[in-house]
């Protein structure tokens, strides 16, 4: 869909963190770039704030990663990891992502949510008809909810590039070249089924991409 984007328009970008984290990691066995992130999502206009939701851990190991962010620009939210008797885990900014959203919403003209979550659908509808905000997301579309796609007024899918957004990702170089050894592999075993017809023809899975690092 086409929207408009100027750079008068006082942009918020709200970004969780996890959503995007085990998107990457999944998908990719990668890290996420949060500074192409922020450079596409923006896309020259003028940033109000932009924060990231962050689940924290007990190593905490996360410092320098609070510290990168801040360098770009980003505030971050902490909340600890709750574990709870059984064994369960749970962490997760929903409820505190949508409530800054709402409350920032009268000081935006374009609200930027990075997540495929679709229990933000809620929340977009809120913000486009009782706010009159434009809302976009960006994320990864492959594991990003069909109905937050279709509510937004714009989606931006990382997936379409994923180089672009994913730190030290080969992925894309690496597939190139396994399907150029498919290509000379069956080759190969054409030319050596015409001379033995005993001989089996090679086989390549067409999806074995390596995605190692």
């Amino acid at each position: 869909m086409s929207v408009i984007k100027h750079k008068e328009q006082r942009v918020g970008v709200f970004i969780d963190t996890q959503n995007l984290y085990h998107s990457a990691k999944n998908l990719y066995h990668a890290r996420v770039n949060f500074g192409a992130i922020m450079k596409e999502a923006i896309a020259g206009r003028a940033l109000i704030r932009a924060v990231a939701y962050v689940i924290t851990t007990e190593s905490g190991e996360e410092k320098s990663f609070f510290e990168a962010l801040e360098k770009l620009g980003i505030e971050t939210k902490t909340k600890n990891l709750q574990i709870f008797l059984g064994g369960a885990k749970k962490g997760d900014w929903d409820v505190g992502l949508a409530v800054d959203a709402i409350k920032l919403a009268p000081k935006l003209d374009t609200i930027i949510i990075a997540s495929g979550d679709g229990d933000f659908v809620p929340l977009v509808e809120y913000l486009q008809i009782n706010e009159g905000c434009q809302v976009e997301v960006i994320s990864f579309g492959k594991s990003s909810s069909g109905s937050l796609r279709e509510k937004a007024d714009d989606f931006i899918d990382m997936c379409d590039s994923p180089s672009k957004y994913l730190m030290n990702y080969h992925g894309a170089k690496k597939q190139r070249g396994s399907s150029e050894s498919q290509k000379a592999g069956r080759s190969n075993s054409e030319q050596s089924s015409s001379s033995n017809t005993n001989t089996p023809r090679s086989y390549i899975p067409e999806d074995s991409t390596d995605f190692s690092e």
